[in-house]
């Protein structure tokens, strides 16, 4: 019995060593040893440990304000994680003054010297406030002293005096060792719990309800007895509040793969709607659940939204004279647009909300993305042009669970006429009709028409963007591979082409499109129609390789493709749990003349193939031909579909395997 007893104790003791400490303060030595994660250990960092608890507490004088404590607990393994020993906080503002308000932040940074754990507080000086928008402050602060192996530690509390809660992000792009989540709302007010359909990791959480109470005061006046003036009178109310909690442990990293899209769209997270303030009696006396209507009619109504929408004198002059003897609607949108991007600038901020209004930033020149837009709008419509707003959440903002102002980030302009359309977003400088940046392609947008009605329309591109190359190919006497390319792009792959190269020297261009191409050099240089978005791109080079032939005996081996081919598959995950996503439908063309070497004749080429992924959602040819002393090649990628789910993430890794394989395939020359 004794023994059992001992043994009992011991057990127990060891689990209390053994158990993990997640107190604040209380960080170990043995995380600070830590070389890796444990289960993931392409992890540059990971939380230890998270806790979010939110609350409601009761004033007389304010009503109910929400209280948000976080803790973290984060383990740097290398330097690629330093990023996460600084952070953001996005307070919001209100109107009078009603803002959100940190409080009580507090952080220190543990490492081992010496085999002991030191820690260095962080300081005022470390942080930061700053105004980021009109609707948002910014308190920054970056941890004294990361090195790699750090732990680093912090809390805050944020006050709000909004009932609105934000998202509450469940996964992050480095695995959580322990979450602990809780949300405490008080009986009076319901909301409606909603977690991520599109997330490939789902929690759970478990609601009960705690018993509150709160306090008010009333003056009494004492009209009955002389002499007298008034009294406090206090009144006790009881009610409950409905508490959410969540507590996971190894919740695994949101990993970006290729072509992820925007992975914060599958990302797990906790959306809580605020639907209704409700009397004790489970009574609704005010609804606060919205449509996308009512949420996009509230939008326009807004001074700085359809207030900048009207006909204005301060561009008049501008636009008589750049719109002279214009008829066509869609050239009056080209030629605004062209204005608008040469007169205001954009300040990289986003913003369904004008940020100045759209006459002080034709004055000063920049403006955030609804100055800007809304202007472009603006100027049309003063013009007879059926020309509207169309609000978009971006791709970084990911897709809204339910209807809500703050859904929405950012706004185009969209421009009708019969049954065609065009979508505008001047922010961009190398942007045209229907060519929008890539922050802006998520999935739809919201359509607002003059009086506030508005409907869904489709932003995704449906016209097939293209690059085509031509490759000739001439082996010299020591069989270094010389020749010339012309490369044309069109719609999409124009922009993105004029956005990375337009403004670089000349030399930094070369320097670029040699980069990870072996001992390529490339000569003479062309760059065609980088400013003028109405025609395609078109790039012309001489190159010379001297590593792109292996002679063996008295063959020859070399790709076809030579510098251009894909070396390897992006898609190497054994599941992925979120779809693939091209963007952009395109087509990828090569047509590759070789001129065999005087004394040479072809031994061996690889076999004409065509290949198809899911009824025609992808497409690849591969044709060889022979023809005298030339051997002509025609390689062509299509892919219609951008958006692969992950369902067939499997047959189309294996599709694209064969592509890459394919294309590596090499051409056998011999001597005749």
């Amino acid at each position: 019995m004794r023994n059992s007893f001992l043994t009992l104790i011991t057990v127990f003791s060891l689990a209390l060593i053994n158990a993990q400490n997640y107190d604040f303060g209380k960080v170990s030595k043995a995380e600070l040893e830590e070389k890796f994660h444990p289960t993931d250990s392409s992890a540059n960092a990971a939380i230890l440990y998270r806790n979010e608890d939110i609350s409601f507490s009761f004033s007389q004088n304010t009503g109910f304000t929400q209280q948000k404590e976080i803790v973290m607990r984060i383990k740097i393994y290398n330097k690629s994680g330093f990023d996460w020993a600084s952070k953001k906080v996005y307070l919001y503002k209100g109107d009078n003054g009603n803002n959100e308000k940190i409080k009580g932040l507090k952080g220190y940074t543990y490492n081992l010297e010496g085999g002991k754990v030191s820690k260095d507080k962080l300081k005022g000086d470390g942080v930061f406030d700053e105004e980021a928008s009109d609707i948002y402050e910014v308190t920054s602060f970056t941890m004294p002293n990361i090195k790699e192996g750090s732990v680093i530690e912090y809390k805050y509390t944020i006050s709000s005096p909004f009932l609105v809660i934000d998202d509450i992000n469940l996964q992050y792009n480095i695995p959580i060792k322990k979450l602990d989540v809780r949300v405490s709302t008080p009986q009076f007010y319901r909301y409606k719990k909603r977690l991520n359909t599109k997330a490939f990791y789902v929690p759970k959480y478990t609601q009960s309800k705690k018993d509150k109470s709160l306090i008010i005061s009333r003056k009494v006046s004492n009209n009955d007895v002389v002499g007298s003036g008034s009294s406090l009178s206090k009144s006790e109310t009881r009610y409950y509040d409905n508490v959410v909690t969540l507590s996971e442990e190894n919740i695994p990293s949101l990993k970006a793969e290729s072509f992820a899209g925007n992975i914060n769209n599958y990302k797990a997270k906790l959306s809580m709607e605020l639907e209704a303030r409700v009397s004790l009696d489970d009574i609704v006396e005010k609804s606060y659940a919205s449509s996308w209507e009512r949420v996009s009619k509230s939008i326009y109504d807004s001074q700085s939204f359809g207030g900048q929408l009207g006909k204005f004198s301060f561009y008049k002059d501008d636009l008589s004279t750049v719109l002279e003897g214009v008829e066509d609607d869609f050239h009056k949108a080209f030629i605004v647009e062209s204005l608008v991007k040469s007169k205001v600038k954009w300040n990289g901020t986003y913003g369904k909300y004008a940020q100045k209004g759209i006459r002080a930033a034709y004055r000063d020149g920049e403006g955030n993305v609804a100055d800007i837009n809304l202007l472009v709008t603006s100027m049309l419509r003063s013009q007879g042009v059926n020309a509207n707003p169309v609000l978009i959440s971006t791709r970084n903002n990911g897709v809204p669970l339910f209807p809500t102002r703050e859904g929405f980030n950012y706004v185009i302009c969209m421009v009708q006429s019969g049954n065609s359309y065009l979508l505008i977003d001047a922010t961009e400088p190398f942007s045209a009709g229907n060519v929008l940046p890539e922050r802006v392609l998520n999935w739809q947008g919201r359509l607002l028409l003059d009086g506030g009605t508005s409907r869904w329309v489709n932003i995704k591109p449906n016209e097939k963007s293209s690059e085509s190359t031509m490759l000739n190919v001439k082996l010299d006497e020591d069989f270094t591979a010389t020749g010339k390319v012309r490369k044309n792009y069109t719609s999409y792959l124009a922009m993105n082409y004029r956005q990375k190269y337009t403004n670089l020297s000349m030399d930094d261009h070369v320097k670029y499109l040699e980069s990870d191409k072996g001992a390529l050099e490339i000569s003479e240089l062309n760059y065609e129609n980088d400013r003028d978005l109405s025609q395609p791109v078109k790039v012309t080079y001489d190159y010379e390789l001297s590593d792109g032939v292996d002679e063996v005996g008295d063959k020859l081996y070399f790709s076809p493709l030579l510098f251009l081919t894909m070396k390897e598959n992006p898609f190497k995950l054994e599941e992925r749990l979120y779809p693939i996503d091209f963007v952009i439908p395109y087509e990828d063309k090569y047509m590759v003349n070789i001129m065999l070497p005087e004394g040479y004749v072809a031994e061996s080429l690889p076999k004409s193939e065509a290949m198809s992924f899911k009824d025609g959602h992808a497409k690849f040819d591969y044709v060889v031909k022979e023809n005298g002393k030339y051997l002509q090649l025609m390689v062509r990628l299509e892919i219609s579909n951008p958006l692969v789910q992950p369902a067939d993430y499997e047959a189309f890794k294996s599709f694209f395997g064969k592509i890459v394989e394919k294309q590596g395939e090499q051409i056998v020359l011999t001597k005749a």
